[in-house]
């Protein structure tokens, strides 16, 4: 018994270790958020472009909304729905029996939910350093200077109806899913800089390339036309004609830059 133990733990210790060699940047820490690789390094401070943070916190429904929402057959998270729903007041007659209305509120993107969420370390390659140490006898000592100002641009992969609306919805789940600072657009100032020094040996080349990552975001965003029921002194939400649509989203990783640093014997 004792024998059999010893080799269970062995072997769950040996699958382990297995998993982490083979999907090191793939796995999640705890709480479901993406660790990043010691090659990405955090340049906000540094960055000579100071990138505007978004506040993009989750709108809280009046009580009012609440009701509306909870009495839709259909899912709604769009901010800018619950937003004008927060801005609405309906006030109870003292006598509605037989009274009825309904309104229109126009056709939303209602709700997104995300099927897949996954890191691109390189999206989009932004600068490279380089030095010639063939002539030098000691190693040389490189680091990351951003030699132009780069602007990073994020966007929907597919075009579909009130794009903004999805945009949001989608960049809210993909920051609650990762945990990044996330933003659909990021810049990086030209003479930003990194203390993170890498070595260039004698008779050596030495090219440091810099990526700005983003996250790719994939799902389905459903569409509905919304209206406002009143009847008998009771509030609600009616949704009809629902759709949903495939899409995906490459959403940049704000202030953050992805290194690959080589030393070849002979130019590229």
């Amino acid at each position: 018994m004792l024998i059999l133990k010893r080799w269970v733990q062995r072997t769950v210790c040996f699958v382990f270790v297995l998993s982490a060699a083979l999907f090191p940047f793939s796995v999640f820490a705890a709480g479901g958020k993406y660790k990043i690789p010691t090659s990405v390094l955090n340049v906000a401070k540094e960055n000579t472009y100071p990138n505007p943070s978004k506040d993009l916190s989750f709108l809280q429904p009046s009580e009012l909304t609440k009701e509306l929402i909870q009495s839709s057959k259909v899912k709604i998270e769009n901010p800018k729905l619950i937003l004008l729903l927060n801005e609405t007041s309906i006030h109870k007659p003292l006598f509605a029996i037989g009274s009825k209305a309904t309104i229109y509120l126009g056709k939303w993107p209602l709700s997104y939910e995300s099927n897949e969420t996954s890191p691109n370390w390189e999206y989009q390659k932004i600068n490279t350093n380089y030095y010639d140490n063939r002539g030098g006898k000691t190693p040389y000592k490189m680091h990351y200077v951003q030699e132009m100002q780069k602007n990073v641009r994020g966007g929907l992969t597919a075009k579909v109806p009130d794009s903004d609306d999805v945009k949001e919805m989608m960049l809210l789940k993909a920051i609650e899913k990762t945990n990044l600072p996330l933003a659909f657009q990021t810049v990086f100032g030209a003479g930003t800089k990194k203390d993170q020094y890498y070595n260039i040996p004698p008779k050596k080349l030495g090219y440091l390339d810099a990526y700005a990552p983003a996250i790719n975001e994939k799902g389905v965003v459903t569409y509905g036309e919304v209206y406002l029921v009143l009847k008998g002194g009771k509030r609600s939400l009616s949704v009809k004609n629902v759709t949903t649509q495939g899409i995906g989203a490459w959403i940049p990783i704000q202030d953050h830059v992805k290194f690959t640093f080589n030393s070849p014997d002979a130019p590229r």
